[in-house]
């Protein structure tokens, strides 16, 4: 039997019933080194075991979701994305016309939305940032 994955453990930590289809599906989100889609991690899933359903996949990344575990996402694509919940900052930088996405941290854009939220009397607790764009063009 192999270890469990980053996300199975945290699942496990967290008192979860891990079924061997959720093991496969906290596997396969663990291993993802991109920020799939539920249709995404059904086929990537269902590759490793053929009876699970896309209404499992469902339920599952819904229950990570609820559970803190992943974070879901918006990329301007019409499809919710996902990626595993960590306590390291990061912001994104999506290419619209090749779905690309960079995961990059800036210090300067950090330091900036603290300045803004001290401004207004506030302390900054947390924030999304994605910036989407398109690759120049190489010709010029």
């Amino acid at each position: 039997m192999t270890a469990p994955s980053r996300i199975e453990r945290l699942c496990i930590d967290r008192g979860m019933k891990m079924t061997g289809q959720r093991r496969t599906i906290a596997r396969v989100l663990s291993e993802s080194e991109d920020h799939p889609n539920v249709d995404d991690v059904y086929k990537r899933a269902s590759k490793i075991d053929s009876k699970i359903s896309i209404a499992t996949v469902y339920r599952t990344v819904r229950l990570l979701e609820e559970s803190n575990i992943l974070d879901k996402h918006d990329f301007g694509d019409g499809s919710a994305r996902y990626e595993e919940a960590t306590d390291s900052h990061h912001d994104h930088l999506i290419d619209i016309q090749s779905g690309e996405v960079i995961e990059f941290h800036n210090e300067e854009i950090e330091a900036l939305q603290r300045k803004i939220t001290e401004q207004y009397g506030m302390t900054l607790v947390g924030h999304r940032l994605e910036l989407f764009g398109v690759q120049k063009d190489k010709k010029k």
